[in-house]
């Protein structure tokens, strides 16, 4: 099983040029089944442009979530703790096996979805 993740852009290409192997997430889908991630770059890109196998799923205080991940985190220290600010765990889904679309492809035309506030299944 698959999920859509929408991803802003500038974290979206970090995903597939390698800078960036670790998505952080407050919060996660609940099913064991998922395998992989379709990435949905958000406004402005608006396009799925690539998908990655999940790797290892992290979910830890921040502290150790950041000593495990921040090497390849594709973030600063600041942005970490500021998107998780609200919150004493968080989640990091280690980034496996990146395969970027040669040709973007549209969410509602190839997957009949609408951009996801957080994740969507993807039958």
């Amino acid at each position: 099983m698959k999920v859509v993740l929408s991803i802003k852009p500038e974290f979206a290409f970090k995903i597939f040029d390698g800078s960036k192997k670790f998505e952080f997430r407050k919060a996660i889908f609940k099913n064991n089944n998922v395998k992989s991630i379709i990435v949905y770059a958000s406004s402005p890109v608006q396009k799925v442009i690539g998908e990655f196998e999940i790797g290892k799923i992290f979910n830890n205080d921040l502290e150790t979530l950041w000593n495990l991940t921040k090497e390849h985190s594709g973030i600063t220290e600041d942005f970490f703790y500021e998107y998780f600010s609200e919150r004493e765990k968080g989640f990091a889904i280690q980034v496996k096996n990146k395969i970027k679309y040669k040709e973007p492809k549209c969410l509602k035309a190839d997957y009949n979805l609408h951009p996801p506030q957080s994740f969507a299944y993807v039958k």
